[in-house]
């Protein structure tokens, strides 16, 4: 007879590398035509691609989410390259923007490295600029604009020296 616990450590072995962005699932699933409970709706979505394991999205298994949305992609009119191209030309003009902004604050944009050193500080964005997601250069842009308003960035003093402020608008 089989151990009852083999299928209980498979699912807690599956757990281990959970998702913690949802933003993918919940773009498409509100895209997807449906009248009746919506949270029902979603439910039961997840439950299809756990093979009833659970309901819960955040106990989704990254594979289980990656094919849970490719499927969903599917089902929606224009199906998955209408949707991942939308997706990547948001994507695109979030950067765009992020990147005129930094060069209005005196940034090189056309060097990555000064770009991704400036991104990678704790108190702009943590990480490099490539890794970025939509949510994240949306709070980027936000950060860049509160720095324009308040004057812009200041330069580094030299040992010995105060800090000065660069005037962008003279």
């Amino acid at each position: 007879m089989a151990n009852p616990y083999c299928c209980y450590i498979a699912s807690l072995l599956m757990l281990i590398k959970t998702m913690e962005n949802y933003s993918r699932f919940y773009a498409i699933f509100n895209r997807l035509p449906y009248k009746g409970d919506r949270e029902e709706f979603k439910k039961s979505v997840v439950l299809q691609y756990t093979w009833n394991r659970t309901e819960h999205l955040h106990e989704m298994t990254e594979r289980e989410y990656n094919d849970c949305c490719a499927g969903m992609e599917k089902m929606i009119p224009g199906g998955e390259t209408a949707g991942r191209e939308a997706w990547r030309e948001e994507l695109r003009r979030q950067r765009s923007i992020c990147l005129k902004l930094m060069q209005q604050l005196g940034i090189d944009t056309t060097n990555w490295n000064r770009v991704n050193a400036f991104c990678q500080d704790g108190r702009i964005a943590g990480k490099v600029f490539r890794e970025l997601d939509s949510e994240e250069l949306a709070v980027l842009s936000k950060k860049l604009r509160s720095i324009q308003r308040k004057g812009g960035l200041r330069e580094l003093p030299e040992p010995g020296e105060t800090a000065k402020v660069v005037n962008l608008h003279q």
